[in-house]
């Protein structure tokens, strides 16, 4: 991760958006360079417009849920800022309660419930096996709308 670039780019956005708060959080989507990379240019095309994560590591990590009107920036698979997003809407729901139009604005593969729930599932498993749980059905997911605010120049 790049930390001069991050500071770079939210000083940037800070300019143009004087009302922005001081603090940002800075990850990349997915668990390898490769799906980092492909996530965040869907982002920036304005095709990925929300994102799910698995409320268990919430928990373990004791780390808050995201919050409407949170801004994050995103990173590419080497850790350098691409885009700023705002986050719009927040709800839990069991992973067999995700609908449609939640896969539908995750905006991967073709884009339908049944791709998103094949693609969910493994990656829920590869994040549960190292702490021995089981991905289930019923298991909570994080289902997050955000738009994008600033892009990288």
């Amino acid at each position: 991760m790049s930390q001069t670039a991050i500071d770079k780019i939210w000083q940037q956005y800070r300019q143009q958006h004087t009302e922005a708060p001081d603090t940002y959080a800075a990850w990349a989507f997915g668990d390898s360079e490769k799906m980092a990379d492909a996530l965040v240019e869907l982002v920036a095309e304005g095709k990925k417009t929300a994102t799910a994560s698995n409320y268990l590591l919430y928990e373990i990590e004791n780390e808050d849920l995201p919050q409407v009107g949170q801004l994050n920036i995103i990173l590419d698979g080497k850790g350098l800022p691409k885009v700023i997003i705002k986050t719009t809407n927040v709800t839990v729901v069991p992973f067999d309660e995700v609908t449609e139009n939640h896969a539908f604005n995750e905006g991967e593969g073709d884009c339908s419930l049944a791709y998103w729930r094949e693609v969910h599932e493994a990656f829920f498993k590869r994040e549960l096996a190292p702490l021995g749980k089981d991905f289930h059905e019923k298991i909570l997911v994080v289902c997050e709308d955000f738009e994008v605010v600033y892009k990288k120049e």
